[in-house]
């Protein structure tokens, strides 16, 4: 397997494959991958290692965005909420709502696809959902799979909370059965991919709370993540230097923090298949978008916390994102 691969942990494609959720012509494919690829699911399990996702891509022929979203939904809604690997004991151990979205930090043990950015504000958390698979079905997918999961979870820690949505920015696939939009909590066409937690919901208190295993296994995942990191692609390293200081973090910074020159690290970016523009690029516009959610936070401050000099530069570069001036998406948000 490609060690850039982005992934998803293998337990939860076991479960999946024992209890039959993806039907028996994509299990019998998915089983002749590994075959072919050497790869031993419970191996990987206790090796910490991540399942590729673009096996997805070869198991769903002509995968886009409708079948990827119905498809992460489906499974999302079969899920064992218990398949989180190192996260999973201090996600039931965990004392409140804040406490669980704490743990999103965390995600990159056992997930590279999915990249969630919290952002707080007066009315609570808005937790925006981005794929990193380079695919834009599959990013559709792990989106659609993360976020109602994480809707599910919520659930199953608190009890209901029926104020929580996933927000999709993509079109209703027109084949999507009215009964994978539980409750209406999943909607599309929105402005961003995301959840919203209320501030009034970040205390609600988790039925299992166990504050000591919370702090122990936290402290693991803290260990877990820094030995993680010495094994992380460039990539990887790159984008979290970025998302740590936007404003700032331009590719002489982000070289040296990574004790390389310029020239290598756009050598090293390059046989992975992207550059430090488009990274610097993406976590410009995922930022700029989450913040922009919050309609309360003026333009111009956004455009200086992310390192514009003026508002028109900004605005020239978000139009070219997403085609619309930030005004204009802070009123359709």
């Amino acid at each position: 397997m490609n060690p850039t691969d982005t992934g998803m942990p293998p337990i939860a494609l076991l479960q999946l494959l024992e209890h039959g959720s993806l039907g028996p012509t994509v299990t019998s494919e998915l089983l002749d991958i590994m075959t072919r690829e050497g790869v031993d699911l419970e191996l990987l399990i206790r090796r910490g290692e991540q399942i590729p996702l673009r096996w997805f891509r070869e198991v769903y022929p002509g995968l886009d965005v409708d079948r990827a979203t119905i498809v992460g939904l489906s499974v999302a809604g079969e899920a064992q909420l218990t398949t989180f690997g190192a996260l999973t004991l201090p996600l039931i151990s965990a004392g409140s709502v804040a406490d669980v979205v704490e743990l999103l930090a965390y995600l990159p043990i056992i997930s590279t696809a999915l990249h969630p950015q919290v952002q707080p504000s007066d009315g609570g958390l808005t937790i925006g959902l981005s794929g990193h698979t380079n695919d834009a079905a599959l990013d559709s997918l792990v989106v659609a799979y993360g976020g109602y999961a994480l809707l599910r979870l919520l659930d199953m820690l608190t009890g209901p909370v029926p104020d929580l949505a996933l927000r999709l920015n993509w079109p209703a696939p027109a084949s999507l059965p009215p009964e994978q939009i539980p409750d209406g909590r999943i909607g599309f066409g929105a402005p961003a991919s995301y959840v919203h937690i209320p501030a009034g919901r970040l205390d609600e208190v988790c039925r299992f709370s166990d504050p000591v295993a919370y702090r122990v296994s936290v402290d693991n995942l803290g260990r877990a993540l820094a030995a993680r990191s010495g094994r992380a692609s460039t990539t990887e390293q790159v984008t979290r230097l970025v998302e740590r200081d936007p404003a700032s973090a331009g590719i002489q910074a982000v070289a040296l923090d990574l004790a390389l020159s310029v020239s290598t690290l756009k050598r090293r970016l390059a046989h992975e298949g992207t550059t430090f523009r488009q990274l610097q690029q993406s976590v410009l516009q995922a930022r700029a978008t989450l913040r922009l959610l919050d309609t309360s936070l003026p333009v111009s401050e956004i455009a200086a916390e992310l390192g514009y000099s003026d508002v028109a530069n900004f605005s020239h570069a978000f139009k070219r994102w997403t085609g619309r001036s930030p005004r204009e998406f802070q009123a359709r948000s």
